[in-house]
């Protein structure tokens, strides 16, 4: 994965608007911490092959970014994103590292679903 540069990730981004996609997004701040320390509050989210379109899509941010896409009745939308790749699938991958190099969130965009 490289650090964000927006002009690509925007283009990427504007490559699948109006298209069916399938959507995988994630964010943790370590889920199993509570394992090793049951004060740890642990939290998060996944989901994986909702099938969306997104009518627009915006990358916004001085580092780390947030991603929102306009879906027909409401938004969805990742912050903290630090990296991305454009996979040999064409995919759009975004994840978020925080400062000790972990993933704390993810985004993925593809026209077919994920494995």
């Amino acid at each position: 994965m490289e650090v964000i540069t927006i002009d690509v990730v925007q283009k990427a981004i504007n490559s699948f608007v109006n298209e069916d996609i399938y959507l995988h997004l994630e964010t943790t701040n370590g889920a199993y911490a509570s394992h090793f320390d049951e004060s740890f509050f642990s939290a998060s989210a996944y989901i994986r092959n909702a099938r969306v379109k997104y009518e627009h899509g915006k990358i916004i941010g001085q580092g780390p970014f947030r991603v929102g896409l306009k879906i027909e009745l409401g938004w969805v939308y990742a912050e903290g994103l630090t990296h991305f790749e454009i996979d040999d699938l064409g995919r759009l991958l975004l994840a978020g590292h925080g400062n000790d190099g972990k993933l704390g969130v993810a985004l993925e965009i593809s026209k077919t679903p994920f494995e």
